[in-house]
């Protein structure tokens, strides 16, 4: 019988207050939930989950009830000793653009709070500020596992003011981070806070441009150059790009999106995608497989409030199968 598979989902798990853009009204804990959830049902009996985060204390009944359905999930990664979490507030605009505000830091994760899960095949680092995670805690990964690095690059690109806004920023240490990634993924407007010019002349442009993919090339380049086996790009409701490395030669994979009737929230979407990329390379070691898992689990999580909207293997294997080998 093979070893069940083990995957840590590492983050916040923040309170999260979502105000739709039809204007409905959810609460929910977010960020690791999404991942941790979609890969339970993913997993069932084949492997276990492990959130790791930091978490303030009053929030452990909560998060203790959402995990309690799930069997598989192992919440021995949840650490309330210091009292600090993540509470934020998300005021959505239209369909994909959002204003938010953050009201309480959670303590970095640093290599302690990994030690006792270097067995896992993969890690999934889902930060959303560029705090959350030690670099120290990517090292001693590379240097004590053979598990996969994914990273999401939505915390590296994004700071907090003193006002508890939260604001875009340019990934200007991104060299530190790349040798101890695997996978490096981000949407396009991220993308425009790692391809910061040398300088600037009066003023820095808006990356605020859905149509703005010209640099995404030489970023490739420059991304895989540093150590980064697989490098995807999402593209909203277009689907997403990987880059990788084949004899040599930088390959580009266009992977379509999953079409749906309606968005009802987008909360968690990147989250969920990041899992995806998790279950694809951790069960087939396949990097377009992971990029076809991770857009049905960003796709399936627009489509409700409640968890219900992700799928069990078998199910999520017909979905794949229906939009990508028909």
């Amino acid at each position: 019988m093979p070893k069940p598979l083990k995957i840590v989902v590492a983050g916040p798990i923040p309170r999260d207050t979502i105000s739709t853009y039809e204007n409905d009204i959810i609460m929910r804990y977010g960020c690791v939930t999404h991942p941790v959830i979609a890969l339970s049902k993913l997993l069932d009996t084949e492997g276990i989950v492990v959130p790791v985060t930091n978490m303030h204390k009053k929030d452990t009944a909560g998060i203790t009830q959402e995990f309690e359905d799930f069997k598989n999930v192992d919440l021995s990664g949840i650490n309330t000793k210091e009292d600090s979490g993540t509470v934020i507030l998300l005021d959505f605009k239209d369909q994909n653009n959002r204003e938010e505000k953050q009201l309480a830091c959670m303590n970095p994760i640093r290599p302690k709070h990994i030690k006792k899960h270097l067995d896992a095949d993969a890690f999934v680092f889902v930060p959303i500020t560029d705090f959350e995670i030690s670099l120290s805690t990517l090292k001693h990964i590379k240097k004590h596992s053979k598990g996969l690095i994914i990273f999401d690059a939505h915390g590296a690109t994004t700071a907090m003011d003193v006002k508890g806004h939260r604001h875009r920023k340019f990934w200007v240490d991104r060299d530190e981070w790349l040798p101890y990634i695997d996978v490096l993924k981000m949407n396009l407007e991220e993308s425009q806070c790692m391809a910061f010019a040398n300088e600037y002349e009066h003023e820095i442009p808006s990356i605020y441009d859905e149509n703005a993919t010209e640099h995404l090339d030489e970023l490739a380049a420059h991304i895989l150059k540093k150590g980064v086996s697989y490098f995807y790009v999402t593209m909203d409701s277009r689907g997403c790009i990987l880059y990788h490395l084949e004899k040599n030669a930088i390959k580009k994979d266009w992977i379509r999106s999953v079409k749906v009737d309606k968005v009802v929230d987008t909360t968690g979407c990147g989250d969920s995608f990041a899992g995806g990329l998790a279950y694809g390379f951790a069960k087939y070691q396949d990097p377009i497989k992971a990029g076809q898992f991770a857009n049905i689990l960003g796709a399936r999580r627009t489509q409700g409030k409640t968890w219900d909207v992700f799928r069990n293997a078998e199910e999520t294997e017909a979905i794949r199968k229906l939009n990508y080998l028909t």
